[in-house]
């Protein structure tokens, strides 16, 4: 048998190892951690990239520069 049908098997007294070990992210093997991880930094990353195309897009749709869009500059 392979691993995932090894793990149907299991009755619930069984222990399982995933039971001990933190679960990962759903893309990389790095665990969710607070601080300066990877992940953290890859998370941050994911997150300004989003940011940066909501300000071209604000410029975009708005003909006008971000920062007098929205009133930091006269």
């Amino acid at each position: 048998m392979n691993k995932p049908d090894q793990a149907m098997d299991r009755t619930p007294d069984e222990s399982s190892s995933a039971s001990t070990t933190p679960e990962t992210s759903a893309t990389t093997k790095d665990v969710p951690a607070f601080g300066w991880s990877a992940y953290a930094e890859r998370i941050n990353g994911r997150f300004a990239m989003i940011g940066f195309l909501a300000v071209l897009l604000t410029e975009a749709l708005s003909g006008d520069t971000f920062l007098h869009w929205s009133g930091l500059i006269p």
